[in-house]
């Protein structure tokens, strides 16, 4: 009797773990996804933070990601992705990416090893964002299952026009 109890009391615990991981929301995937294909990344799986933020460029929405490059969110890079829409299909454009360490200098501690375009109003808005996105999941993704073409999202960058 008390074996089947244990094994109850296990399987219902992690039952509840496995139904408690969140599932990646889906504007962060088609970012990724993006991400995947315009940054030609080595990596096989992605570990990302997000934040969405409509109110630091009016009428705009603006997806900050964070791929995590190291231990914890010790390192990694972050872009700022303009997300619009467009007939049926979801642009995400690829605006401004950094290069960062968590440290006890720099701004809100974020030193920037390779800096965003633009200048201090863009690494204070970048550090903020890194801080609110630690605070949230991460996501881990795998590059090949990114690849795959989306007919619902178009992806662009600046570095597209150079």
């Amino acid at each position: 009797m008390s074996k089947c109890l244990a094994l109850l009391l296990l399987s219902i615990c992690l039952s509840t773990t496995l139904c408690a991981q969140e599932q990646a929301p889906k504007l962060l995937r088609e970012a990724a996804h993006c991400l995947a294909i315009k940054t030609h990344s080595k990596a096989t799986v992605l570990s990302l933070g997000y934040l969405v933020d409509t109110k630091s460029y009016p009428g705009e929405e603006v997806l900050y990601v964070v791929v995590y490059t190291g231990p914890g969110r010790s390192e990694g890079m972050v872009f700022t992705i303009v997300v619009r829409q467009q007939d049926r299909r979801r642009i995400f454009d690829i605006q401004n990416n950094a290069k960062f360490v968590r440290s006890k200098s720099g701004i809100d501690g974020v030193d920037f090893v390779e800096p965003p375009l633009g200048g201090t109003w863009t690494q204070e808005h970048l550090a903020a964002a890194i801080k609110r996105i630690e605070r949230h999941p991460r996501f881990v993704f795998r590059v090949r299952d990114l690849l795959t073409p989306s007919t619902a999202t178009q992806c662009e960058s600046y570095a597209d026009s150079k």
